[in-house]
């Protein structure tokens, strides 16, 4: 986007497998009412067709750039890339499986760009329409958050969202090394360390079924338990508030 104003947002988008729904899910981004919006679509070795839509499909629409990994890395590392490539204002996280609604974009910003806040969760717990799915998955997820709060001592209701929002300066000042899932709580711990100003935010929720393609499992949630201690404790011990 040389030559170009900065946008104010950056939308960074993994994609894996997703053929069915990454179209859609891109139309949806660039609708979103706010701009001007810059969408990184981080292609990671997708091997069932995926990448064949999107350079048909979404290649060279205007504020899009699309990279592709030649194998599959994990949403950490695609999402690193894309971190890496960002020139916005602001960096947003974007699935690109239809369970999170662009439509959330303002209510995310809004305390970015009131001055107020560094960082942005949109949290899937607190007021906000959801699909209605697995028990255990929600316990699973406040349990990894309850821990996470533990250690980093924030009050977090959803520190596994994918909805997180920070300011370029934030998120590219991370040093960040998962490669999977665990991307989620290293990034809250490491955004915990700096002691940076953090909200949350109610969004709209529409998850899917493992038959529909859902793809994080119980072998995540132990990873995660792993990084929320691993990241966590020296970030908490750095924190310029302690």
């Amino acid at each position: 986007m040389a030559g170009d104003a900065q946008p104010l947002l950056t939308v960074v988008m993994p994609v894996y497998n997703e053929r069915a729904t990454v179209v859609r899910v891109v139309e949806r981004v660039l609708g979103a009412p706010v701009g001007p919006i810059e969408l990184i679509v981080v292609d990671d070795g997708s091997d069932d067709g995926t990448s064949d839509v999107l350079r048909s499909e979404v290649a060279g629409r205007p504020g899009v750039r699309l990279i592709h990994h030649d194998e599959n890395r994990g949403k950490g590392a695609a999402l690193r890339t894309g971190f890496a490539a960002a020139t916005g204002r602001f960096v947003l996280v974007q699935d690109a499986d239809e369970e999170y609604n662009p439509a959330d974009y303002p209510a995310l910003l809004r305390p970015l760009l009131d001055g107020v806040a560094d960082v942005v969760y949109g949290s899937r717990f607190l007021a906000g329409t959801h699909r209605v799915l697995y028990y255990w998955h929600s316990v699973a997820n406040h349990m990894l958050t309850t821990m996470s709060n533990m250690i980093t001592d924030l009050n977090l209701t959803d520190m596994e969202t994918c909805y997180k929002v920070l300011r370029r300066e934030v998120v590219q000042s991370l040093d960040l090394r998962e490669n999977g899932f665990g991307i989620e709580p290293e990034i809250t711990a490491k955004v915990a360390g700096l002691g940076v100003r953090i909200y949350e935010v109610p969004i709209s929720y529409y998850g899917r079924t493992y038959a529909e393609g859902k793809k994080i499992g119980v072998r995540d949630a132990f990873r995660a338990v792993y990084c929320i201690a691993r990241y966590g404790i020296p970030a908490r011990i750095r924190r310029p508030d302690q």
